[in-house]
């Protein structure tokens, strides 16, 4: 018996395994033959700016997994998500192509805020006001013109008070030009993937060229949220005084103790009254878009009863923890027979009161497990699904390293996976 499996394994090293083994190169067996493979070279991974990950019209909204009846929300379109986990519970048309009015003052926000981080402006920095901020139309905190202002001042302006004359300084502060300014707030909706907005002013104002989504919004109001916390307190600021003027937060749900702490109102004749929303209850963050309603205590109350509703009928349910074992297949050529995966990150998921326990994971291995197996090494995904719909997915990693097997351990391994 010995003999026969000495000349056995002589018959794999001739047919390249010990190639394989002294060259460091791969290997895949095709009808019966081993084809020898390069290795290939590291490849460096693209850059996405964008931290978010956008949904689409094809994910399916956690509030499909119930029978829960929809809220009547008087509005043009709508949608409600959780932001701890990016699902989106419930909408309407969120993709229908509307105005955002002064919540394009969010993209606005968002690369001053990253010009206040990467410190090419400071809140302490003066500014001089110029014509065109100053002859800005709508609504404004009230800059004169050839006189210094805080750019503190200025972001307090624009996101309190939404001043359009505060907004336009901004830009040009920061990008030499509003023209300038315009075509980076047009790519950054590109690199966060907002495929269906279009800015073509800092303020919101109407033009053919400024369009939007309910979903693309949400995209956006997430980067504020997460991208931004240094500066996120502004949203929730009630009020503030500059020349000798006191201006008063005009998202009125700040004021009625329902743990919203932001973010954007938005308004014009055509546009309707809007509102974006967040809120933390329990430690959860929800998020509601509305877009044209018609009137400001209407937006307000489209967004309490989205808010209501999606905390009284959602939870959030973790998982998987980072590193926990999910799945313990067989490994090829190691010390070890068996190798343990997990989760690369801890995974929550948003579902239905009363479904918390019916989330099942599955995993999908996209090579096959040779040792020497490092630990975080990925070797494919983790998937959560409810009713047949994947509604996580995360990649699924060695949490335990497998040493390489000695020459004959290997060369046993290979004969046993040849056949």
């Amino acid at each position: 018996m010995f003999k026969r499996i000495l000349i056995l394994l002589v018959l794999v090293l001739v047919g390249g395994g010990a190639y394989q083994l002294f060259s460091g190169e791969k290997t895949d067996k095709v009808d019966g033959q081993i084809i020898l493979q390069p290795t290939p070279t590291e490849q460096i991974e693209p850059v996405n700016v964008s931290s978010i990950v956008p949904t689409t019209p094809d994910t399916p909204t956690v509030a499909s997994f119930s029978n829960l009846a929809l809220p009547e929300v008087e509005a043009r379109s709508w949608l409600l998500m959780d932001v701890d986990t990016g699902q989106i519970l419930a909408e309407k048309d969120p993709d229908m192509r509307v105005e955002p009015a002064s919540l394009t003052k969010l993209m606005t926000a968002s690369l001053v805020f990253d010009a206040l981080d990467n410190k090419r402006i400071s809140l302490d920095q003066e500014v001089i006001v110029t014509p065109e901020a100053r002859q800005a139309i709508g609504s404004r905190m009230f800059i004169e013109v050839n006189t210094p202002v805080k750019i503190g001042d200025l972001v307090q302006g624009m996101v309190v008070q939404s001043g359009n004359d505060a907004s336009i300084l901004l830009a040009q502060t920061v990008a030499g030009s509003v023209n300038v300014f315009v075509d980076q707030m047009n790519k950054r909706a590109r690199d966060f993937g907002m495929p269906n907005t279009s800015y073509g002013d800092p303020t919101g104002l109407p033009s053919e060229y400024t369009y939007t989504t309910a979903r693309d919004m949400s995209v956006l109001a997430q980067h504020i949220i997460l991208d931004h916390p240094d500066h996120y307190h502004y949203f929730s600021q009630l009020e503030y005084r500059y020349n000798n003027i006191n201006q008063h937060n005009r998202n009125g749900l700040l004021r009625k103790n329902l743990g919203v702490d932001g973010l954007k109102t938005g308004h014009t004749n055509s546009a309707g009254y809007s509102l974006i929303s967040t809120a933390v209850r329990d430690g959860r963050r929800l998020l509601s878009v509305v877009i044209g309603t018609e009137s400001i205590a209407s937006r307000e109350r489209a967004n309490q009863q989205l808010l209501d509703w999606g905390y009284a009928n959602f939870v959030d349910r973790e998982v998987a923890a980072a590193g926990q074992e999910v799945v313990e297949p067989r490994v090829w050529e190691g010390t070890t027979k068996t190798v343990k995966l997990g989760s690369q990150n801890k995974v929550a998921v948003t579902v239905p009161r009363g479904r918390e326990d019916q989330v099942q994971a599955m995993t999908q291995i996209t090579q096959k497990l040779v040792a020497p197996l490092a630990v975080g090494q990925q070797v494919g995904v983790v998937q959560f699904v409810l009713d047949g719909h994947i509604v996580k997915q995360d990649p699924l990693v060695v949490i335990e390293e497998v040493e390489q097997a000695g020459l004959f351990g290997r060369l046993w391994d290979k004969l046993m996976s040849s056949f």
